[in-house]
């Protein structure tokens, strides 16, 4: 059926679909590195370092020092650190409720964009699906239209309509397991900035 047909050809079988998955394939692979690359960066520094390095400052009452560490750390833990900690030197408001608000906006930051994987891996499915309707309803048209051809033209046509299924579920299985890694890695990072937050307040508190 595909015989000497060039890719151009195979992928104008799928229908206007194919070509919305085309693009939302490259969309997602675009934003999975991006996001990828930016966990990797924010992964380099571990909790337990952190957290000993920042209370080692804190023990020498080089609240400063703790504070420049949490500029230079690229880490979504250093921010809220450091809003306990301008919290505390400042004496405005809590540690706690500075770095509680830090948490949430770091958590949005981590999220950002990952609804674009999530939304496409949820979709594409039933677009891939959309188009082979399409290229089915297209393909029994043309046989009411001939008024003949037989199985053999129903079977070719569905074929070559079933591409856009196909290109659905190569664009949605990546996304999902992209999606899922991605909101898994978010909550480990969760963990790891309510943790510090938990430390740093515990110790000016002197519990």
């Amino acid at each position: 059926m595909f015989a000497g047909k060039s890719v151009f050809a195979i992928i104008w079988m799928g229908g206007w679909p194919f070509w919305i998955l085309i693009g939302a394939s490259v969309l997602s692979i675009a934003v999975i590195i991006l996001k990828l690359m930016e966990f990797k960066n924010k992964s380099k520094v571990t909790r337990k370092t952190f957290i000993n390095q920042i209370l080692e400052k804190l023990r020498k009452k080089n609240v400063d020092g703790a504070i420049n560490l949490c500029d230079n750390t690229l880490s979504p833990m250093a921010p809220v650190v450091k809003a306990g900690l301008d919290a505390y030197s400042s004496k405005e408001g809590t540690p706690g409720e500075a770095m509680d608000r830090e948490i949430k906006i770091q958590t949005i930051i981590l999220e950002k964009y990952t609804t674009i994987i999530g939304t496409i891996g949820s979709i594409a499915v039933y677009i891939g699906l959309l188009g082979t309707v399409i290229g089915i309803i297209k393909s029994f048209k043309n046989i009411a239209q001939v008024g003949s051809g037989g199985i053999s033209v129903v079977i070719g046509g569905v074929s070559e309509s079933l591409i856009a299924t196909a290109a659905g579920l190569a664009v949605a299985i990546p996304a999902v397991i992209a999606y899922n890694f991605l909101s898994k890695t978010i909550d480990n990072f969760v963990v790891d900035m309510e943790y510090s937050a938990s430390a740093v307040e515990d110790f000016i508190s002197g519990k």
